[in-house]
């Protein structure tokens, strides 16, 4: 799942492209239909924060994947939430980790656009529980 506070308004959205591409420095890669405007706010603000969800979140990405979702403080309105340092982006306090990240490329791949970021930091890792994983547009595992 990734956040991205524009001004007032904070957004979000379930990523189908993530993953690390690099260790030294650490850096990251998520990939964004081009055409959506999170798109455009990602060309406009550099930092945005990144949480990898647990199994037992499918709900919390079916809202963020929804079409037409409202603001992603609405949506985290009844998960226990709070802002990134770095990035500003509201984080929830659970799932396995949340990145917060820094735009260092972009690249216009096909109908997506990646970016590629450093992570600034990592807010917190869990270790312990599985990852939502989405292939073939289904979640894999059970809850």
């Amino acid at each position: 799942m990734l956040t991205v506070r524009d001004g007032r308004d904070d957004l979000g959205t379930t990523v189908t492209s993530f993953m690390s591409v690099s260790l030294e420095p650490p850096m990251v890669l998520a990939g964004v239909a081009s055409s959506s405007y999170l798109t455009e706010v990602l060309h406009r603000r550099e930092r945005w924060a990144a949480t990898v969800l647990a199994v037992g979140q499918r709900a919390l990405a079916g809202r963020f994947a929804a079409e037409g979702r409202p603001s992603a403080r609405l949506l985290l309105a009844s998960e226990p939430h709070h802002r990134g340092s770095l990035s500003d982006a509201l984080l929830p306090d659970t799932g396995l980790a949340a990145l917060e990240c820094e735009t260092r490329q972009t690249i216009e791949a096909g109908d997506h656009t990646l970016f590629i970021a450093e992570v600034l930091a990592a807010d917190y890792i869990t270790r312990g529980e599985k990852p939502l994983i989405r292939v073939n547009r289904r979640y894999l595992g059970g809850e």
